[in-house]
């Protein structure tokens, strides 16, 4: 029916606290039994026909989770992502104050964190800025695109930059266009698309027709999907209708009005991604497919909400 894979990303599978909606959830939080927990996702995950896991070492062990786990298993199909530029630092202190992850993109925070990443060699296909903002100087940072453009060729990666925030689709119009060598840096792009956050439509459609790899997260806007009173009663009808959840439709969405290459579940647990690996067992109409595009927000009251998401 498609050609979307999912995959599995680990940022909610390698720390305690993450930017969620949950509430009143109880659960061991312990660094072994997050490893336990993480090791049984990534076997279902595997075991389901999942072979595309997305992490940073701003998952707090997330990256190392996946690492011990691919050293493991040993399996040979399974293509492994992961990010620079930012630094966990809430320690696995519960109710941490502050921020728990901090923003660098500098070049010896890429060489910093390189050093621990290439471990998921061979495995490893595609190597990612984290969260490039314009304020960041990753868009006009010569050294590190060089350096970058050196990794690329030297472990044959493929060379991403995932983004954040309202200004999406601008910081995707720069780095579409940078070059090191005449030759174009950036070969993936992981961008977060949703049923209320879609103003990278454009820009996405664009990347696709030159052939780049797109990779969609936050495809759940952080659990709010779920509450029950949203704009309309769209997502309970269909719900109904497609005699599935929200978080299938949700996905489902994704795929049939983008064809992502990968759209990452960001479950926690293997009912969670058994329940959104459903979203590859249907289509949706036409109508239904306009009437979920019909529920989009305003770009900046997106974002707006999401900062105000607390780490719980």
């Amino acid at each position: 029916m498609t050609v979307t894979k999912i995959g599995l990303g680990l940022a909610a599978l390698g720390r305690p606290e993450y930017i969620n909606i949950r509430t009143g959830v109880d659960f061991d939080r312990s660094k072994s039994a997050f490893k336990t927990n993480a090791f049984n996702m990534l076997d279902f995950a595997y075991q389901k026909g999942v072979r595309f896991f997305d992490t940073a070492p701003s998952y707090g062990l997330g990256e190392q989770f996946l690492l011990e786990w691919k050293t493991a298993r040993a399996h040979k199909d399974i293509m492994l992502s992961t990010k620079w530029g930012y630094t966990y630092v809430a320690n696995w202190e519960l109710g941490f104050r502050g921020k728990h992850e901090i923003k660098e993109h500098s070049l010896s925070k890429l060489n910093e964190q390189w050093t621990v990443s290439k471990a998921l060699l061979p495995q490893l296909s595609i190597y990612q800025v984290h969260s490039a903002t314009m304020d960041s100087g990753i868009i006009t940072n010569r050294a590190i695109h060089e350096r970058l453009f050196q990794l690329k060729k030297e472990y044959n990666l493929h060379i991403g930059i995932s983004t954040s925030g309202s200004n999406q689709s601008e910081i995707i119009n720069h780095a579409k266009h940078i070059k090191v060598a005449d030759e174009l840096l950036f070969d993936s792009y992981q961008v977060t698309y949703n049923i209320f956050e879609q103003s990278t439509f454009d820009a996405l459609q664009d990347l696709k027709s030159k052939g780049k790899t797109i990779i969609i997260k936050e495809a759940l806007a952080n659990g709010r999907i779920f509450p029950k009173k949203q704009l309309n009663d769209t997502l309970e009808e269909l719900q109904t209708k497609y005699h599935t959840g929200r978080d299938a439709l949700a996905l489902r969405f994704i795929i049939d009005s983008l064809e992502p290459d990968y759209l990452l579940s960001g479950a926690s647990s293997n009912i969670q991604l058994d329940q959104n690996l459903k979203a590859l067992d249907f289509k949706l109409s036409l109508d239904d497919l306009q009437g979920l595009t019909a529920l989009k927000r305003d770009t900046t009251t997106y974002w707006s909400e999401r900062a105000d998401l607390v780490w719980n």
